[in-house]
């Protein structure tokens, strides 16, 4: 599905080294988060899947295609990117347009729009506000026009760049479901995101990014659970996750991601132990 063979990418003015050598394989339907500080080479890592950018040396293969030869509009039927700000994307008059902009940029039929528009219209539950215009609508809502307006052209791969940002826990939690239907769709769904709980809730893989280098790639607990990686990156866990850890080692005790898995692991402790808890 995504391919990187020892992609390397500069700056033009040549003094930062934004990706040094990254590899990398995902597969289909997977939903991996990326994760690291400012500068670690998350941004242009997704960049280079879209044809935004394009590799000094190395490759970038997405979908059987290599970008360096694809322009972005060419890339689009196979990668979508949906911009942390969706102001930065949305700009037609209603929520309808918006949603037909890529299917008739691509050069779907008439027909094929109107099909379109309506699938993503009841995948995203937009149907009482097709004809508002984006900017009359809320903050929250605008984040989903803007994943729908991607939606719409299909692609294999989705890159969600901060998709909980300015959310509250409702859409945020909303957020969280579309992201695991398209999962279950097939879609590959890369997140970018300093959301701890998003990639601890949602996504089955993460990459830990530092200084243009890929320096961990495992599932979002094994990479939790792994205190130099953590502290390399200046990352910090899910506060769940750090209670869990505190807790007594056993050989049989994971590292809870979830208040569910947390107080599962309790209840096996009191179970254990009789009268632990009272």
């Amino acid at each position: 599905m995504i391919s990187l063979y020892q992609t390397r990418y500069i700056y033009p003015n040549g003094s930062v080294v934004a990706l040094d050598g990254m590899s990398v394989e995902i597969g289909r339907g997977e939903i991996v988060g990326v994760m690291g500080q400012n500068g670690s080479g998350k941004t242009t890592f997704t960049k280079l899947l879209n044809g935004l950018l394009k590799p000094n040396s190395g490759r970038v293969i997405v979908n059987g295609h290599d970008t360096s030869h694809y322009s972005v509009q060419a890339l689009a039927p196979h990668v979508g990117y949906v911009f942390q700000n969706p102001n930065h994307q949305l700009f037609a008059n209603t929520v309808a347009e918006e949603l037909a902009f890529g299917p008739r940029n691509i050069g779907l039929t008439p027909q094929e729009v109107v099909e379109r528009v309506s699938e993503a219209a009841d995948f995203f539950e937009l149907g009482a506000i097709m004809q508002l215009h984006p900017y009359r609508i809320s903050f929250p809502m605008r984040k989903l026009v803007g994943i729908a307006s991607i939606f719409t052209m299909r692609p294999q791969v989705f890159i969600l760049d901060e998709p909980t940002t300015g959310q509250d826990h409702k859409t945020s939690t909303v957020i969280n479901r579309l992201i695991l239907r398209l999962s279950e769709r097939g879609n590959t769904v890369i997140c970018v995101s300093h959301d701890m709980p998003l990639i601890a809730h949602v996504t089955n893989r993460a990459l830990v990014m530092w200084d243009g280098k890929l320096i961990a790639d495992a599932s979002p607990r094994e990479i939790f659970s792994d205190k130099p990686t953590m502290q390399r990156a200046h990352l910090t866990p899910p506060q769940i996750t750090q209670l869990s850890m505190r807790m007594p080692a056993r050989s049989d005790r994971l590292v809870a991601l979830s208040i569910a898995e947390l107080v599962a692991s309790v209840q096996s402790d009191s179970s254990a132990t009789p009268g632990l808890l009272g």
